[in-house]
């Protein structure tokens, strides 16, 4: 919590942190300013914001215990009302420094007002016995889970908890974006069992992302962040100088868009829509078997690629947060190509990545969420690529294959691409 405070105060933000729960007198310190609930106004907490950007408001310090106790949720209520405040943080949950738990009947204190929650897991759970010695409430995790007493704890388990309706979902306001934070993430081990259950929560519709990092670390706390990416094919062109329809060529014992849908589909990725426009109905039978959903361009013959890119991503999921965007007539493309663009996003969040061979741009690009608006206010005969020319930054990713390079678009094209064609 105060780190996130310190990022936003960093960034010219207003930030009041608080507590529903209870907090260590000894972290009151690493607020520039504090405030008993009961002793201070409005006025204060506004001129002390003026001075610091960042104000602590707890409840009374108990000497004894050394804690400070939470504030009511009507406190918290008014606090909105405070001009220029960018965020109020809340700390909702205590786990009494332990790395995991399950919450209590009394537990999480979340407001309804809220907009976003992060339940926080310790990565160096990983692997370790589901005992009081690490877990707080142990019992609790195995009544939710079905785990055995003294298992270990896993990737699929962390996972489990998270999801479950009375473990990390519990008491989520409607409306609210959970983000949960696999923290204290060092080693390689742990960012491996880290990004796999990563995995495991995305296939859970609350759950928006994830992020992976270590908030203690000097710079980049956020080491990845995981979020759902759509793709998005085009394949509605009239293939002029091909003069037929490239996509239902041939291609081995199937055809050029059956073999691009069926390697995008090999990397994993959330969902594929295609979107169609001439041979429509060619290039659907071609990718019946696969897992895919189609959109129909019925401006294909007076529209450029902008065009079916808009109509792809109107046609995406909600709770996409990026779309990799191919082409239909790249059947050599290889799914390694798109995990390394996808990864590359997870650890920068750029608005573009774009996967480069030998100083050349290709296929799959990535595009942000944050992108899309640019993309939707292209004319009808643009190119995506002006969105490119355009950028303020975009994130380059060297790979060591040309298949990023290697479209279909004249009979020679298709001629060359069969003779280096690997065995099926």
């Amino acid at each position: 919590m105060f780190r996130l405070a310190e990022e936003i105060v960093e960034a010219g933000g207003r930030v009041i942190t608080t507590t529903t729960t209870r907090i260590f007198a000894a972290q009151i310190g690493l607020a520039p300013r504090h405030f008993s609930a009961f002793e201070v106004t409005r006025a204060q907490i506004e001129a002390a914001l003026n001075k610091t950007a960042h104000v602590l408001i707890t409840g009374p310090v108990n000497t004894a215990d050394g804690k400070a106790s939470g504030v009511t949720l009507g406190l918290i209520d008014s606090l909105r009302e405070i001009k220029d405040l960018t965020a109020i943080l809340i700390e909702a949950d205590g786990s009494r420094m332990r790395s995991f738990k399950a919450p209590a009947a009394h537990e999480p204190v979340i407001p309804e007002i809220t907009t976003l929650v992060v339940p926080v897991v310790g990565a160096d759970i990983f692997g370790q016995a589901l005992t009081a010695e690490r877990v707080h409430r142990p019992e609790l995790v195995r009544a939710l889970t079905g785990a055995g007493e003294g298992a270990l704890v896993t990737p699929e388990l962390v996972a489990q908890l998270l999801m479950h309706p009375q473990g990390g979902l519990k008491g989520i306001p409607p409306g609210a974006r959970v983000v949960p934070l696999l923290n204290k993430v060092e080693t390689a081990e742990e960012l491996a069992a880290a990004r796999e259950t990563a995995g495991h929560l995305l296939e859970h519709s609350a759950i928006h992302s994830v992020v992976i990092g270590a908030t203690k670390r000097a710079s980049h706390p956020a080491r990845e962040t995981h979020a759902r990416v759509g793709v998005v094919v085009l394949a509605a062109g009239r293939a002029t100088r091909m003069g037929r329809i490239k996509q239902t060529l041939e291609w081995g014992d199937s055809t050029i868009i059956a073999e691009v849908g069926r390697r995008l589909q090999a990397s994993g990725l959330a969902e594929i829509v295609v979107v169609t426009g001439a041979a429509r109905e060619a290039v659907e039978a071609a990718l019946a078997d696969l897992s895919v959903r189609f959109v129909f361009n019925p401006e294909y013959e007076t529209s450029e690629m902008a065009r079916s890119l808009q109509i792809g991503l109107q046609a995406l999921s909600e709770n996409c947060s990026a779309v990799l965007v191919a082409v239909g007539d790249q059947p050599q493309i290889e799914p390694g190509v798109a995990q390394v663009v996808v990864q590359r996003w997870r650890e920068t969040q750029a608005p573009i990545v774009a996967p480069f061979y030998q100083g050349q741009r290709g296929h799959p690009m990535l595009f942000d969420r944050a992108a899309w608006p640019a993309i939707q206010a292209l004319p009808l005969t643009a190119n995506p690529r002006q969105i490119l020319q355009t950028a303020a930054h975009v994130e380059k990713v060297e790979v060591d294959t040309d298949s990023i390079l290697r479209d279909i678009d004249t009979p020679e094209d298709y001629a060359r691409e069969k003779s280096i064609m690997p065995p099926q």
